[in-house]
């Protein structure tokens, strides 16, 4: 090889706009809460792995705190955006398996994602949390159910009670499904589904414990 044919060994490194960075350091951010959790995440990782100082890290976030929030903020804004856009339309059991579907769905696409949201958040995070955003399903789940139940002669008043139990297990049965991926999503919603409705098909006007 002669003189005029050498490479040169330094990598050319490609400059980022200022937008890029921003969303290189989200998805960096967004991987290691997800691995390592909030506690256990530095800023000096974060930095380390996008190859960059930490100044810069803090220029646009402003630290750890402020990058948490926003990885939160997008990941409830896409959960909540799934959830919401399942419940338009169809039949009261229709949307109903909708929602368990798409948290599942979420579960499976955004994975690292969903497993920032069920750990506790930083005292200083943002109000946003997981438990906040099911509340919010727990509200449009038990409109649904309310009507159901007035078209049925049943209290209700008792639909909050009965959309909280609903959305509370299709939750924990998607955080349960997070490792395994067994069996597939059609069939977990399915199933919840059937235990929760088919409750709900019989249910009793004026329910007692039993002696």
């Amino acid at each position: 090889m002669t003189t005029g044919d050498a490479v040169p060994e330094r990598a050319t490194r490609i400059r980022m706009t200022g937008t890029q960075r921003r969303e290189q350091l989200i998805e960096i951010g967004r991987t290691l809460f997800a691995e390592r959790g909030y506690e256990a995440t530095s800023i000096e990782e974060i930095a380390q792995r996008a190859a960059v100082s930490k100044p810069v890290v803090y220029e646009h976030f402003g630290g750890k705190e402020g990058l948490y929030a926003v990885v939160v903020d997008r990941e409830m804004s896409t959960l909540l955006a799934m959830i919401t856009a399942s419940l338009t339309g169809h039949r009261s059991r229709v949307r109903v398996e909708a929602v368990a579907l798409a948290l599942l769905t979420y579960v499976e696409e955004r994975s690292d994602g969903f497993r920032i949201l069920v750990r506790d958040s930083p005292v200083a995070a943002p109000d946003g949390t997981y438990s906040s955003l099911l509340n919010d399903a727990v509200g449009q789940v038990g409109h649904i159910l309310a009507g159901d139940f007035e078209r049925r002669g049943l209290n209700p008043a008792l639909s909050p009670l009965y959309a909280q139990a609903l959305v509370g297990m299709v939750s924990m049965t998607a955080q349960w499904w997070l490792d395994d991926r067994t069996p597939p999503k059609e069939v977990v919603a399915a199933h919840v589904v059937n235990l929760c409705w088919n409750g709900l098909t019989n249910l009793e006007a004026d329910p007692q414990l039993g002696a």
